[in-house]
């Protein structure tokens, strides 16, 4: 009984590992397109940063949870997290025009415009997942 319920660890094991390296890899993509180092501003204190990116990676885990749990091999899950990696990408694009400030409040501590920022980027991240059907 315990190696049938242990029997999936290997996929497991894997997609997790993957999965991880897809994070990582969408964190430095994203942190790429902003004006600033929401990485050294957290290490120093700023939760509007942490706020803002904490958002940003909520919304980008949801829909490649999603496509963890409905995939069919890890090419499935390599393409579509890249598709959700573009999305986010664009939502924090499309705030910054709606909220030109946004580049300087988040640096300066500003928590309103991060907040916003994170509820963009998990709403988009919660229709993105909704939207990816197999």
């Amino acid at each position: 009984m315990f190696t049938d319920s242990i029997s999936t660890l290997p996929a497991f094991l894997t997609y997790l590992a993957v999965a991880l390296a897809i994070m990582a890899g969408f964190l430095f993509i994203y942190v790429s397109f902003t004006p600033y180092r929401e990485i050294s501003l957290i290490r120093e204190g700023n939760t509007a940063a942490a706020v803002s990116l904490s958002g940003t990676l909520i919304g980008f885990a949801l829909p490649v949870a999603n496509v963890i749990e409905n995939s069919h091999n890890l090419l499935d899950l390599a393409l579509w997290s890249a598709i959700a990696c573009a999305i986010q990408v664009a939502t924090y694009l499309v705030t910054r025009v709606a909220l030109p400030q946004i580049a300087a409040d988040i640096p300066a501590g500003k928590v309103a415009p991060a907040v916003f920022l994170a509820a963009m980027s998990i709403a988009v991240g919660l229709i993105n997942a909704a939207c990816m059907e197999y």
